[in-house]
């Protein structure tokens, strides 16, 4: 699995579809309106990510059509993606956005699952980051290196998708550093999470890169909220080092060595690290339907791919989606093979923890 992703990063920089067609075979989308579904609430991450895009699919399309997001929340994403699970390819005027916490639950097995990313077409693949922060008088109470025995006391709350999405990176995160946090089940979005945090109904929150780079960043320079950690980035040889969207802030794993309830080895941490890696160098895809013929998937990548070419997109997206790898064609492929292929033990540690600590039984 580490091999495919870390593949997947060295093809990034290529920034081109490796699906060509001939001239005149593009699939003509004049006068029409693409419709790209979002299976969470327009407060967080993922919707951030698409409104970023869309305005420049549009541009980049054969034809410019209006490309429309709209928003399915639900079930953590997966009333979203059942939903898109049943579509069948017409014109190329649906497209799907999925996150970690719509791969998570495929992952688990979870029996809310009705869909099966084999049967979907990606087209683009975004890597990003997460962030956790705290109240401003809680990180205060932080030790050296960001050790967290000054906080084990306190009692937390954390507005939660879900346990079984991808907001199990942080709940493992957390209580492998000893904190007592108590999710809030049910939310619709990490946006929703961030709003309940500004309201005082939770004190701790992560957000991915893009929500935490507009969301959070007015809490921070306001002075209510203070960034605590990064999960981190992959190296080359597969070492998790500092986010490059985020280069000042330590790494989970660096909170975790500063940390002596915490430990970087054994079978919780390679479980955290496997998730991880399935959750965020490919956080974020965008799907064909089922059916979608090869023209209509070489039009979207080759659109993605001409985005990426802009020579304005490294400043444009690093303000808004951060700096990280944007994947078309088979880095694109080989990306969600990795965000859909966890090992077997890390599989079944979570699926032991979910159960013990949440009562979510999945088997």
């Amino acid at each position: 699995m580490l091999k495919k992703t870390l593949g997947a990063l060295a093809l990034t920089s290529a920034l081109v579809a490796t699906q060509s067609f001939a001239e005149g075979h593009q699939i003509d989308l004049s006068g029409k309106t693409v419709e790209w579904i979002i299976p969470f609430s327009e407060t967080g991450g993922s919707a951030k990510w698409a409104n970023f895009y869309a305005p420049l699919l549009s541009e980049a399309l054969p034809g410019n059509p209006t490309v429309v997001v709209t928003f399915n929340p639900g079930a953590g994403s997966t009333k979203g993606a059942n939903a898109f699970q049943e579509m069948s390819y017409e014109d190329g005027t649906t497209i799907f956005g999925s996150s970690g916490s719509t791969q998570f639950p495929y992952l688990l097995n979870d029996p809310r699952v009705r869909y099966e990313y084999g049967d979907w077409n990606v087209v683009l693949a975004s890597g990003t980051g997460g962030v956790a922060y705290l109240p401003t008088d809680l990180h205060a109470q932080l030790g050296d290196g960001g050790d967290a025995s000054g906080i084990a006391g306190e009692d937390f709350i954390y507005g939660s998708q879900g346990a079984t999405r991808l907001d199990l990176v942080p709940l493992l995160a957390w209580e492998m550093l000893g904190l007592q946090v108590e999710p809030v089940f049910g939310i619709e979005g990490r946006g929703d999470g961030r709003l309940m945090f500004e309201r005082g109904e939770a004190n701790i929150d992560y957000q991915t890169s893009s929500s935490f780079l507009s969301g959070v960043t007015p809490l921070v320079e306001a002075g209510t909220a203070a960034p605590w950690f990064s999960f981190g980035a992959l190296d080359a040889e597969g070492n998790i080092v500092r986010d490059p969207t985020f280069p000042d802030m330590p790494t989970f794993k660096e909170i975790c060595e500063a940390t002596p309830a915490c430990a970087t080895e054994g079978e919780q941490w390679d479980a955290w690290k496997a998730f991880f890696i399935a959750g965020f160098p490919a956080q974020k895809m965008v799907f064909l339907p089922a059916g979608a013929p090869d023209n209509a998937i070489a039009t979207f990548t080759e659109a993605f791919a001409a985005i990426q070419e802009r020579p304005d997109f490294a400043e444009i997206s690093k303000k808004r989606l951060g700096v990280y790898p944007q994947l078309t064609g088979a880095a694109a492929q080989t990306a969600l093979e990795s965000a859909t292929d966890v090992p077997q033990a890390a599989k079944d540690f979570v699926i032991n923890w979910l159960s013990d600590r949440y009562g979510v039984v999945l088997q």
